[in-house]
């Protein structure tokens, strides 16, 4: 936990003002004859804030006071009392992020007595919120899955269970999933299998109306041996065809057809 002593500053034209911090726990009061000790970081400090964390190590009162110092002059000590208790925690500083099809938040390193209440929905009219509590752990932490084209929203409070507070929640951070896609094989199987049906579309449309054309109305081709190549040759044949022997059609009576039975 990072506790921060700020106080207003002394301005002194064309002077150097320097700021001296003491803290004063309840062993110095009660065992070390009610003593101050000196900040690690701040005595002497040009800076108008202090960092005090790590002078401030149990969970009882601190007594902090701080004096400023030109040269020979020297201020009053301005004191306060302050508890762990009394402490207001500010909103972590957070970052949601997206890895392909996941949902991911980064938190704030704040230290290992702090958790974090971790809200995160599918940014739509009437979705659920999901809760969970997580602790710093160095890296992103996974939330859920994301549907492709969906928009997923999250957001997060600091949580310190050993004083029993808790910080207003951060400014949601939103962000949206990737469109589904076809990966790239298939993508360029895709346009082969187009180009090559492209291609073979109309040749089978051609090779099927030759078939078709064939079924309904076929091309006899006489063999080389049958055609007649000769004018006489033709005159001939149709002759031969003309010519009927006349003993073939000669008529026999019924007596003869009788006879010849008999």
């Amino acid at each position: 936990m990072k506790h921060l002593l700020v106080w207003s500053p002394v301005t002194l034209p064309g002077d150097t003002v320097y700021y001296w911090v003491e803290y004063q726990g309840e062993y110095e009061r009660l065992y070390k004859s009610d003593s101050w000790l000196p900040s690690t970081w701040c005595s002497p400090t040009e800076d108008p804030k202090c960092d005090v964390t790590g002078d401030i190590t149990a969970v009882v009162s601190y007594s902090l006071r701080v004096r400023a110092a030109s040269g020979l002059r020297t201020s009053a000590w301005s004191a306060l009392k302050f508890s762990q208790h009394s402490t207001l925690l500010t909103p972590p500083r957070i970052r949601v992020l997206r890895n392909g099809s996941h949902l991911f938040i980064q938190l704030e390193d704040l230290g290992l007595k702090f958790q974090f209440l971790v809200v995160y929905w599918r940014k739509e009219p009437g979705a659920e919120e999901h809760k969970t509590m997580v602790t710093y752990m160095g890296h992103p932490v996974h939330l859920q899955a994301m549907k492709p084209g969906a928009k997923y929203c999250a957001k997060a409070r600091t949580v310190v269970q050993s004083i029993d507070r808790q910080s207003p929640f951060s400014q949601a951070q939103c962000v949206e999933a990737q469109a589904e896609t076809l990966p790239l094989g298939l993508a360029l199987f895709a346009f082969v299998a187009t180009m090559l049906l492209l291609v073979a579309l109309p040749f089978s449309m051609w090779k099927m109306g030759q078939l078709l054309c064939y079924s309904c109305c076929p091309v006899v081709v006489l063999p080389e041996t049958l055609k007649l190549t000769k004018p006489s040759q033709k005159l001939e044949a149709w002759k031969r065809e003309e010519k009927v022997d006349a003993c073939s059609l000669t008529v026999l009576p019924p007596e003869e057809v009788f006879g010849a039975w008999m």
